[in-house]
């Protein structure tokens, strides 16, 4: 790379490509030490290339020291940084993701299908893009991006505190989180015992999550979600006009091959002039237009 040299397909796309280069070495320590092999680290550095690791640790070989390739979740954190936009750069997003448990004794609670992938890759889409972002989240089985708040709850009334609090100078509001409706009135201090064949419980509604904070906070850009299983246009209009919200984005979860626990999902974007359809892809992608859209929506580019 160094001298440009072009014998191999590799050196040839390098030579040929005007895109951002990334170099994860990997190597003997001794080698990677060597005079000759830091001049080069140095140069292709100073040509603008990134240079990731390498980590320390036991070699192949059997020595130990600087060397090693870095491990892959960190590579892949590293090139995400690379692709930074700064389309909400100086902006505060306040994300909520997952869903709540509402419990009914120290064992069960009432809770939904919601994975917070969706959730997750709006969080990683709006770093991207330069954002400030807290992630209010559910008890999920996904890896909170890095360079983000974490603030982990439980109930729906454990979500709408953080919310309150995080929401207060912040410029825009995701609510992906599937809260539940309804908690029990009362719960039980103790394990409820499975002896009788039926088990009546009563409920009453919890906190209106995302009305409450357009209520509270009208400088915030308010973006909701609706997860229906029919009549999805008309049910996620009515949401937009109840809740006083800037956009909702809509999808059918009637549908097998998409929305929860899916890698991939279909949705509406629903604002007060208009409808458009971002056709079935992944939710990393997904989450990457639907945080350039709600950029363009903002006033933010």
């Amino acid at each position: 790379m160094v001298h440009g040299k072009a014998d191999s397909l590799l050196g040839a796309v390098y030579l040929a490509t005007s895109a951002l280069t990334s170099v994860a070495p990997a190597m003997n320590q001794a080698m990677w030490c060597h005079p000759a092999t830091l001049d080069n680290i140095d140069t292709l550095v100073q040509r603008g290339v990134d240079i990731i690791g390498p980590g320390d640790g036991i070699q192949a070989c059997g020595d130990t020291g600087p060397g090693r390739m870095e491990q892959p979740e960190l590579l892949i954190e590293q090139l995400a940084n690379r692709f930074t936009n700064g389309k909400l750069q100086g902006k505060k997003i306040v994300i909520t993701a997952g869903p709540t448990r509402e419990p009914l004794d120290p064992v069960r609670y009432i809770s939904n299908h919601s994975s917070g992938k969706m959730g997750y890759a709006l969080t990683a889409a709006a770093i991207e893009a330069g954002a400030d972002v807290t992630l209010i989240t559910g008890p999920v089985n996904v890896a909170p991006p890095s360079r983000c708040k974490v603030i982990s709850i439980s109930s729906a009334e454990d979500m709408l505190d953080a919310a309150m609090v995080e929401a207060k100078d912040a410029h825009i509001f995701i609510a992906t989180a599937a809260v539940a409706d309804y908690k029990a009135v009362s719960v039980e201090a103790q394990k409820i015992k499975s002896t009788q064949k039926t088990l009546t419980l009563t409920l009453e509604k919890n906190p209106d999550i995302l009305s409450s904070i357009a209520s509270a906070y009208q400088q915030l850009f308010v973006v909701g979600f609706a997860a229906e299983s029919k009549d999805v246009q008309a049910y996620a209009q009515d949401k937009l006009r109840r809740k006083n919200l800037d956009v909702i984005i809509a999808n059918d979860i009637s549908r097998q091959d998409i929305g929860f626990n899916s890698d991939e999902n279909e949705v509406s974007w629903i604002d007060k002039n208009s409808s458009t359809l971002l056709s079935k892809r992944n939710k990393t992608q997904l989450a990457r237009d639907l945080i350039e859209k709600i950029a363009t929506a903002c006033g933010s580019e």
